[in-house]
């Protein structure tokens, strides 16, 4: 079996981190407030109900880095906590990873230094062999469907293992059978004359993003094989990566696609794009300013400067208009903070899964030190602001915090603590 075969490789001690303990507040209807509608303008006007979108509910380290057999439950907004060393980072950058995978990423390019994602006691096999496990569950249209992906690190990076299950049924299994081969031996269940389908298939790259490709949806068994890939893979693809620099957001910057990056370096040209094209969401991002920065805010404005260059600008509402590089390190991150969760794949630098309506899909954004610079005003009001994007279903955050006061209490936040 796959992933009994990199079992063997992958030797971690008792001793391990522990795993964690999530406490979880439904969150509010999306009815609960009028004034809280949902913003995407591509969505207008009343309408059937759109079908349950995939989304990620729990992550799993089995053996990552300094996690082992860890089990994270993730809801519409998530957070890390605990001290320096527990793991916060490592478990957010597992999750990057699995994105990157499903995204057609090969193993090198989700995992850069795949050596550093061994856990430090693991011990080579008899082929010095050494590797780590990771996994995750989407649910959707389909129910919960679970992958569990092995990766050798040593000698070099390769997929060893991979199972795709869903109902208690194994759709997809892989195995690598001879070392010598770039390639895995893959079994996708099939449920015609033939039980299942045998094929090789790259040790590169995740098997469940290559299925599309290779499975002909002829039986029922195909077709179920292909929806569960295909939720798995929408549910974890359209991931933004943000960390705001505010030290990169005070100059001025060319005008470009108006797509935010992940550093949020060129905010002023998506403030400049956006304060015209998205009149709702621009609203309320005049309004998260108006509650996170110091003294008044009317609006959040750019301003075309000579040279093809644009600033970004906080109107007083008295003929005074703040540059954003006069603001603080905090405001600068919230600002940023905020408008990722007001906005959507078309204004952020992500790669949505282009053949499925952007209805159907979920954008995760990972934060990791979400709270660093921030004020406790500040953070209660992007805390909330992530709450309730989360409960209307288009937006998932998993963020890590240094300060977990105030979190437990917040509506529609799942709260995951880790020791070392």
């Amino acid at each position: 079996m796959g992933l009994s075969s990199v079992s063997g490789a992958v030797s971690v001690p008792p001793q391990g981190r522990r795993t964690g303990v999530a406490a979880h507040r439904p969150g509010p209807s999306p009815a609960a407030d009028p004034a809280e509608e949902h913003l995407a303008e591509e969505h207008p006007g009343d309408g059937p109900p759109d079908p349950p979108r995939p989304h990620v509910v729990e992550l799993r380290l089995s053996a990552f880095a300094g996690h082992r057999r860890a089990v994270f439950p993730l809801g519409p907004c998530t957070f890390f906590v605990g001290p320096s060393g527990s793991g916060k980072t490592t478990a957010l950058r597992a999750y990057g990873a699995l994105a990157a995978l499903a995204g057609g990423r090969t193993v090198e390019e989700a995992f850069p230094d795949p050596t550093a994602c061994v856990p430090e006691r693991a011990r080579p096999d008899a082929q010095r062999r050494r590797g780590f496990r990771i996994g995750c569950t989407a649910d959707g249209p389909e129910g919960p469907v679970r992958l569990d992906v092995a990766v050798q690190a040593e000698p070099e990076p390769r997929i060893v293992g991979e199972r795709l299950t869903a109902g208690g049924v194994v759709l997809l299994e892989t195995a690598l059978r001879d070392p010598g081969r770039r390639s895995v031996q893959a079994a996708w269940h099939t449920a015609g004359q033939t039980p299942v389908t045998r094929a090789p298939l790259p040790d590169d790259r995740l098997g469940t993003a290559l299925l599309p490709l290779r499975v002909a949806g002829t039986t029922d068994g195909q077709r179920r094989v292909l929806a569960a890939a295909e939720q798995l893979v929408v549910a974890l693809r359209s991931v933004f990566a943000c960390d705001p620099r505010p030290e990169r957001m005070r100059a001025e910057v060319p005008v470009g696609s108006g797509r935010l990056l992940s550093g949020c370096d060129n905010l002023a040209d998506v403030v400049w794009r956006t304060r015209s094209e998205c009149t709702r969401r621009h609203a309320r991002l005049v309004a998260a300013a108006r509650a996170g920065c110091a003294g008044p805010v009317t609006d959040v404005a750019a301003e075309l400067l000579a040279g093809g260059t644009v600033r970004g600008l906080l109107d007083r509402g008295d003929g005074v208009r703040t540059p954003l590089g006069r603001l603080g390190h905090g405001e600068l991150r919230y600002l940023a903070l905020s408008l990722v969760l007001l906005t959507g794949p078309g204004v952020l630098e992500v790669d949505p899964v282009r053949e499925v309506p952007v209805a159907l899909q979920t954008l995760g954004v990972l934060a990791d030190g979400l709270d660093r610079g921030l004020d406790p005003v500040q953070r209660a009001e992007l805390t909330g602001l992530a709450a309730r994007m989360g409960a209307r279903g288009h937006i998932r955050l998993v963020g890590s915090v240094s300060d977990p006061s105030g979190l437990g209490e917040t509506d529609g936040v799942t709260v995951v603590h880790l020791e070392p």
